[in-house]
């Protein structure tokens, strides 16, 4: 069990069987209200088991498109047929954009109801259920509505990872190696010792990889609730956006048709390079990145964008402050920095490298 400090605390439960840990967190609500997408239906369905309140589903589209204010508003009205009240509670089964769906419909309706998130893949038990942030897209780009909105709990059971396609696996390692890149070497061993095993559901090493990336992120917005604090001598949250301002802008431009994690691992390699153009990482640090993000499947190369475009959707980033272009990158492995606008021309010389 992971404890995340925050406005209001809260724990992150990470086993096999898990899910069972739901019915503690539910306090005195009536009804409960669980969000699924339709590939994870029969999880929902478990959860709903193990409950002994009157549960009703909410099935909406996979993947970030329905992230969108259309949804939005048939899961408030919806809430609202059924009378919720804000003594009920949202749960939120399913992969990253499902739970910042669920978790933004529940910070919004009635001003805030309880919200227990479900995740239910590798790269939403590691980065988007813990923290507090909820959140919807526009077409202008990602995530640029949202609220900070602590869940009751997060309950993370490794056995709803059995039907995961082992991409959804790969791309989901892509944040836990970000977090072995600027915190946690042990995760880098992990990963070189054996990439294979890494990735296979079941095994310890993939539970521990999970664990030590949830306890990372869990250590990580615990001291900065509201990404308030980041500066080149402070980073505070922001660290967790390391290979987050190209691979933003590269899963934009592929219409989110590239999975998150592809598309930061790739931001990572962008970001190294960077790095060490600028921030006096190594060329063997350098080296590692390419190294590790191929080991686990990850591609490390990308030319389908202009590099204009790219450059156009970096700037819409939602890290940026003002016309400040902001990147987290790395003296060393483990040692952060905070880059602001650089020269355009290393930029330019950076995706560059990353085309191949």
């Amino acid at each position: 069990m992971i404890q995340v400090a925050a406005d209001n605390p809260y724990q992150v439960h990470v086993s096999h069987g898990a899910r069972r840990q739901v019915a503690n967190y539910l306090g005195d609500a009536n009804r409960v209200a669980i969000f699924h997408t339709a590939s994870v239906e029969n999880y929902a369905l478990e959860v709903a088991k193990s409950l002994d309140v009157d549960t009703y589903s909410i099935e909406v589209n996979d993947g970030e498109h329905a992230k969108n204010v259309q949804t939005l508003d048939q899961c408030w009205q919806t809430l609202a047929s059924h009378g919720l009240t804000r003594n009920d509670v949202v749960i939120g089964v399913g992969g990253g954009a499902l739970t910042d769906l669920a978790g933004f419909v529940a910070a919004t309706y009635l001003r805030g109801v309880g919200y227990i998130s479900v995740p239910t893949t590798v790269l939403s038990m590691v980065d988007a259920a813990v923290g507090g942030k909820t959140g919807i897209d526009l077409p202008q780009g990602k995530n640029l509505v949202g609220a900070f909105y602590e869940p009751r709990t997060v309950v993370a059971d490794l056995d709803f990872l059995a039907s995961l396609p082992a991409r959804e696996v790969t791309s989901g390692l892509a944040e836990v190696v970000k977090a072995g890149f600027v915190r946690d070497s042990k995760i880098l061993d992990l990963i070189e010792e054996d990439p294979q095993d890494a990735k296979k559901v079941g095994s310890d090493r993939l539970k521990e990889l999970i664990t030590r990336g949830i306890s990372f992120k869990a250590e990580v917005v615990s001291a900065d609730l509201r990404e308030r604090t980041s500066s080149k001598g402070n980073i505070g949250r922001e660290l967790l956006n390391y290979g987050h301002t190209m691979g933003h802008a590269i899963e934009r431009f592929e219409n989110f048709k590239m999975r998150h994690g592809e598309a930061v691992a790739l931001g990572m390699v962008f970001a190294a390079e960077l790095s060490h153009r600028i921030a006096g990482l190594s060329a063997e640090d350098l080296k590692i990145h390419r190294e590790l993000i191929g080991a686990l499947g990850l591609e490390t190369a990308y030319s389908a964008a202009p590099y204009d475009e790219l450059r156009l959707l970096m700037s819409l980033d939602k890290k940026s402050r003002g016309k400040t272009l902001r990147f987290i990158g790395l003296e060393s492995l483990g040692t952060p920095t905070l880059i602001e606008n650089p020269d355009e021309e290393i930029l330019r010389q950076c995706y560059e490298s990353l085309r191949g």
